[in-house]
């Protein structure tokens, strides 16, 4: 506000007109008085008044105070309600510790208030001789005068130190008990709590505890290469991280079976596969494992295991557990025999397979595992331990994929195949394409995926229903033709609405339905009227575009700029991938228009009904309209009434979806 510092009228207000919505006089009254001490009128009256209605004043010095005023302010005994804003932790801790006692009774338990030798700080004004100049005095004698040597004074701000005693509260640190486990650092949070940073693979647990709270129950075998292509270090590096692992998450309460084998030429299965409770004991027996250096035969070390590896478990048994049975892969050397036969037969098997490497060996892990989601990469040897957290989530996703997997969905690719696009292009469409479908799980009830390659005609390449699995689909995808016409993307987004996104063709009524559309941007100019097409019957259009397009011809297709992403390159489209399965999960987890599109055939028309629709038919019937009405005597199928209005829940109608495509058969 500016102005003069009157703190003794500021004292007389208070004593006249009290504290402002003040209580009743059983409740103590503190006054805080934040000043630099420096009051332009007298304060030593008005300030004992106010201690003599026993009210606790503390008063608070800012800049340099004038600490004699302050002292004069300040409630008896003064080092304990004098305090310096300078020193804002020392302040609030004195503070703290005069209102817990006696004034509060707040204090926390084992909390204890401790004095100790500080200083008070001033600035003050004060003269010093600055040295001496020729100054002229008069003389006795007549017309004459004296020179001298006069002192000069100046005046000088100083800072001038008061020896004091100050007083903070200290409370036990939350931290003395030692909380965190196997190496944890403690670090405190306030006066009551804490958390602990844990070293790796110990992060699972609030107190580092040794788990990574592997709490599903898998049966877990762990498949190591022990041949000359890892080395010995590397092998050593594999036991080192098998350690660690186990250490985390065995223990007496462990709801999983483990088992480690070793390979090169041959295999051997030295710790086979059990609940292991001791920790202790199956620690000696990973140390007990040697490097034997032989040949790197990953594809045969993996149809052993499927055929040998879980003999101990239940699953062989009369009853069986219905765990999931997991093989983990560690290896840095790549195969000298095939594992994609190997690895096919294993998950034929219903065996999960998780492969760990360094970089370079992504390629033949993901063809191990089929699915880049359950591929580990490690940039060094101490990332290696860096992923212990993320097997673990792994270990315990397998047989329950979470996300998109989840997700029904209706997927159609419409890749350019033009000579706009050219060979060695369309090879890397094709890949992309392959990739991409390794991210879903494609059978009957979760993912149906469909490919159409257009030049200036489109063409399917496989329907929705056509195959029922992943393996199905990538050894079809290696199959596409490269056409080299020109393009005529209107006419594929066209063909995709009438040919393939139909009942008829295998689409699933109350199943969200995405268009993938790669092109280079060739041929977009009669694309935008069947992709709006597409969008009025619940079909979301996607658009890569590769390569320079009129931006705005793009946007007319996509329908909007969250669907559309332009890549400058081809050789840059792989690094989009996790952005455009994200996108299409994200569709694949909205909401559902069981209408769109239209599930009735014949021109039948959808009427929706609470969680259902049906459908009304003119001179059809059928749950979908499929079956034309036969008048007279003639032999046809069971009839209903014509108009027939069938109604069909979620769950009913893709059984009846995936009957009628039999039938077609």
């Amino acid at each position: 506000r500016g102005g003069s510092t009157e703190t003794g009228q500021a004292l007389k207000y208070i004593l006249h007109k009290g504290f402002p919505g003040g209580r009743n006089s059983s409740v103590p009254e503190v006054l805080i008085i934040i000043s630099d001490g420096k009051s332009q009128g007298s304060t030593a009256v008005p300030a004992m008044q106010v201690k003599d209605r026993h009210i606790t004043v503390f008063a608070v010095g800012i800049k340099f105070p004038r600490w004699e005023e302050l002292h004069v302010l300040a409630s008896e005994p003064p080092e304990r309600h004098l305090l310096f804003a300078g020193d804002a932790d020392d302040a609030a801790n004195g503070l703290y510790s005069a209102l817990s006692d006696p004034v509060c009774t707040a204090t926390a338990p084992g909390c204890k208030v401790e004095s100790h030798p500080c200083e008070r700080r001033t600035l003050e004004t004060v003269k010093e001789v600055a040295g001496n100049y020729v100054c002229w005095k008069g003389s006795k004698q007549p017309n004459a005068v004296q020179a001298s040597l006069c002192p000069f004074i100046r005046w000088k701000r100083v800072l001038i130190k008061h020896p004091s005693r100050c007083f903070r509260t200290v409370c036990p640190d939350p931290c003395d008990s030692q909380p965190c486990q196997n190496g944890g650092t403690c670090v405190p949070e306030g006066l009551d709590r804490y958390h602990c940073l844990c070293l790796l693979g110990y992060g699972g647990d609030a107190h580092c505890a040794a788990k990574l709270s592997l709490e599903c129950g898998v049966d877990l075998l762990f498949l190591v290469d022990s041949s000359a292509g890892v080395t010995l270090e590397g092998f050593l590096r594999f036991k080192a991280f098998l350690k660690r692992f186990l250490q985390a998450v065995v223990g007496q309460d462990s709801p999983m079976s483990v088992g480690v084998a070793q390979y090169d030429d041959n295999v051997k299965i030295p710790i086979e596969l059990g609940p292991h409770k001791d920790a202790v004991s199956l620690m000696k027996s990973i140390d007990a494992l040697n490097f034997s250096g032989g040949r790197t035969l990953t594809g045969r070390a993996l149809q052993y295991i499927a055929q040998h590896g879980f003999r101990s478990t239940p699953v062989f048994a009369d009853v069986q557990d219905d765990l999931p049975r997991v093989v983990v892969l560690l290896t840095d050397s790549k195969s000298q025999d095939s594992v994609a036969e190997a690895a096919k037969y294993v998950k034929d098997q219903n065996l999960f397979l998780i492969g760990i490497g360094s970089s370079f060996m992504r390629p033949e892990l993901t063809t191990v595992t089929g699915n880049p989601q359950q591929t580990i990469v490690y940039s060094d040897p101490q990332d290696l331990f860096n992923k212990m957290p993320e097997l673990q989530r792994k270990i315990c996703s397998v047989g329950n994929p979470e996300g998109c997997q989840a997700q029904s969905l209706d997927l159609a690719f419409a890749v350019d195949a033009s000579s706009g696009v050219g060979l060695e292009n369309f090879l890397r469409l094709r890949h992309f394409v392959r990739s991409s479908c390794l991210h879903f799980v494609i059978n009957r009830d979760v993912t149906q995926i469909a490919l159409v390659i257009y030049g200036s005609k489109a063409h399917t390449v496989f329907a929705l229903d056509t195959h029922t699995s992943n393996s199905a689909v990538l050894q079809a995808i290696d199959q596409v033709p490269f056409l080299g016409e020109s393009a005529s993307a209107g006419s594929a987004l066209l063909h995709v609405y009438s040919d393939v996104m139909t009942v008829q063709r295998g689409a699933r009524p109350g199943v969200n339905k995405v268009v993938v559309l790669l092109t280079n941007g060739g041929g977009m100019q009669d694309a935008a009227a069947p992709a709006q097409q597409l969008r009025h019957n619940g079909i979301l259009v996607f658009v890569v575009v590769i390569g320079d397009t009129e931006r705005d011809t793009l946007l007319r297709v996509a329908g909007s700029p969250a669907y559309l992403v332009h890549i400058s390159s081809y050789e840059d489209l792989q690094y989009y991938q996790g952005l455009i399965i994200e996108r299409i999960c994200e569709e694949a987890r909205s909401p559902v228009n069981l209408c769109k599109p239209n599930p009735c055939m014949n021109q039948g028309v959808c009427i929706l009904g609470p969680g259902s629709y049906r459908c009304q038919c003119h001179g059809w019937e059928g749950p979908h309209c499929e079956t034309r009405v036969v008048r007279g005597d003639s032999p046809r199928s069971p009839a209903l009434p014509p108009h027939s209005h069938v109604q069909w829940s979620p769950r009913g109608l893709q059984h009846f979806s995936r009957a009628l495509q039999h039938s077609k058969r």
